[in-house]
Parts: C-alpha cells; structure tokens; sequence
C-alpha cells in the first residue's frame, strides 16, 4: 500500500461543510446540499453500516476539540489592553474553580469593587463590559470588530460612555454588581457564549437598564449567536446600539421593554 506524504494529509477542520453532502447515492443531492446551508446540524452525512464514516467522526472530534479549548483557554490579554479595557477578576481563582463553581464567577471582592469605583467613570450613561464567559475564542475572534461599532455608534448618539471594563473569569450576573457600583443607566456586556460542536466563536450581548443585584432575571435583554457565520460582529454592534439607545429613551429593559 502506498504511504501518504504529508501534504497529501488533509486538515479535517479546513473542510467547508457549508454544502458537503456525504450520503451515498442520495435520491436528491440538490436538496440535501441546500439543506445543509441552512443549518449547522449535521446531516446529510451518511453512514458505514450503523456507525459514522470516518470523515464525519474525524470532523466531529476536531469540533469537540475546539470546544474544549474555547473553554479552557484565555483571551489575549494582549488585545484587552491596545482597546483600553480596565481589568478586574471575579472571586475564582483559575479557570478549573471557574467551571466547577458558577457562584464565584459572579462575585467581586470588596476590593475590587471598590477599585472600579476609584478607577472608572462614575454614573455613565452606557457602561460597556466584556467578559470571557465560557468560550475565551469568540472574545478573541470578535471584539475587535463589535467594540469600535458600539462606542462609535453610542458616541454618534451623544451619550456619556463609561471606562470599558474587562471581566476575567466572569459570567453574566456580573453586569449587576458593576452597573450598581458605578450608578450607570445602561449596561452592555459581551461574553463568550458556552461553545457548541458547529463553533467556538460565538459571543452574547446583555443589556439593562439601571442592572442591579436586585432586580431579577428578565431585567435583561440578549442579543445571542454573535460570530462570522451567525449574526457578523459589525452588524450585531448596530443592533446593540439601537437597543441601548431605546432603553434610554423608554427608562426600562427586559420584558417591560417593547422591542
């Protein structure tokens, strides 16, 4: 049998999957290739007897693998820096403490609550937040391109934006106690969305007006599925623009606001 080379390898993930069918003998390849544009699911996939070909289960370990490091990885500090985030960290400790305990991910210390107050602008109209969450990837992958929209866009509009903030280690709740520490109207996170088996890189926005510890859930509103190949990061900034701006003009968010 003859041996590959190496370049004859080739990279499961660079496969576009967009459209490729791999049933044998499909009764309609058309339909099935226009189906798999609509959907990151995956089907139209065929199988060897009841298992998997091999291509499908090769591509789904490499998926899982780049789920498992959107999880476990970090953002580039690097670039939290040359966009002027202010940066603080939850009670966990690491990233181990910060998948086994949810609680600690939403909790600042005295400490560090006291030095957002000395650090940041006090009382902002919009205050601007990111956090990893639990994909650090699609921070990476996207706030370069959303960030500049939403301050461009909000300033365009004539509000007093507050010190951006970067959370480490932090999950949504986190938008409460930095909204009532700093008395700002309306808060906007950005945080890694927990990864799936179709992407790594997809990012949320949450929103409130007047966010606070006491308020309950539906205080907020979302804007999910935030990457390339979802809602493009440029687009989704406009739309989180239009929202905050709404907020502001009606004093409420969540449910009580009409979209």
């Amino acid at each position: 049998m003859r041996r590959m080379k190496q370049d004859e390898i080739q990279d499961i993930a660079a496969i576009d999957y967009t459209d490729r069918v791999t049933i044998d003998q499909p009764y309609d390849y058309e339909i099935c290739r226009r189906m798999k544009k609509t959907t990151n699911s995956r089907i139209c996939i065929g199988r060897a007897a009841d298992r998997f070909k091999t291509e499908t289960l090769l591509r789904f370990r490499a998926d899982h693998a780049v789920a498992v490091d959107s999880v476990w990885s970090d953002v580039d500090e690097a670039l939290i820096d040359e966009l002027g985030f202010f940066k603080v960290q939850t009670l966990v400790r690491d990233k181990e403490e910060y998948i086994t305990r949810p609680d600690l991910g939403r909790l600042f210390s005295e400490e560090t609550l006291q030095r957002v107050k000395n650090s940041c602008v006090a009382a902002p109209e919009v205050q601007i937040l990111v956090a990893d969450g639990l994909s650090s990837h699609a921070i990476t992958a996207n706030i370069g391109d959303i960030y500049p929209v939403i301050v461009d866009g909000l300033t365009a509009e004539g509000y007093r934006l507050g010190t951006p903030i970067f959370i480490k280690y932090g999950r949504v709740a986190t938008m409460d106690k930095i909204s009532q520490a700093l008395a700002a109207k309306v808060t906007i996170l950005l945080i890694g969305e927990r990864p799936g088996l179709a992407t790594g890189e997809s990012m949320s926005s949450y929103l409130a007006y007047e966010a606070s510890p006491l308020k309950p859930e539906h205080q907020r509103n979302v804007i999910s599925n935030i990457y390339k190949k979802g809602t493009p990061p440029v687009e989704a900034g406009a739309q989180i623009v239009q929202m905050a701006c709404l907020m502001m003009k009606e004093k409420k968010s969540g449910i009580e606001l009409k979209l």
